[in-house]
């Protein structure tokens, strides 16, 4: 039963986008304050998850699976949220771009060497990346709502997705640079 616990915490980060997504299109504040509860309550099952299955060495394919998908959901979606309803504006779309393509690559690099049976551990700079991204995404779902209660949150989560687009390439680099040792041997 307790072996079962990290593969539940992974469903209810997947389920926890969807969540996040209604709850973002509420009424302000309501909905706003909402959809970042959801969302900081689905980031730190990402953190246990892990821990857990670690810990209690219950590491499965489903985990292997659909951890990454639930993560790449949580982050691309979002994304696309925000985007669309202007609180990532013209200024800040290529920090997000960076990162939405970012996602898509290296989830397309993993995929192709998985079929080489090859896998490429996470860095702990893109576990760094991961962490300040769900910042980021946390500070801007809060939107105006948000920063007219503290003011600066929509600053400090522009700035932590710039911070955190850079890692993105950082990263992103090192994992295509890794993948591509692994495709020419």
């Amino acid at each position: 039963m307790i072996k079962q616990i990290p593969n539940c915490l992974t469903m209810f980060r997947i389920v926890s986008v969807v969540a996040v997504y209604l709850s973002f299109y509420v009424a302000a504040p309501f909905g706003h304050w909402m959809a970042v509860v959801v969302f900081a309550l689905g980031a730190i099952t990402d953190f246990f998850d892990g821990y857990l299955a670690r810990k209690f060495d219950a590491l499965s394919d489903f985990g292997r699976m659909f951890d990454p998908i639930a993560d790449k959901l949580m982050v691309l979606i979002c994304l696309v949220m925000l985007i669309s309803a202007d609180v990532i504006t013209l200024a800040h779309l290529p920090a997000a771009l960076i990162i939405i393509a970012r996602e898509i690559l290296v989830s397309g690099l993993r995929e192709f060497l998985n079929g080489r049976e090859v896998t490429l551990p996470v860095s702990t700079l893109a576990k760094y990346k991961t962490s300040l991204q769900m910042i980021a995404l946390g500070c801007l779902l809060a939107g105006p709502t948000g920063d007219a209660l503290l003011p600066g949150l929509l600053t400090l989560g522009l700035a932590l997705l710039w911070l955190s687009a850079l890692l993105t390439v950082i990263t992103g680099y090192d994992y295509l640079r890794a993948g591509l040792r692994h495709v020419q041997s």
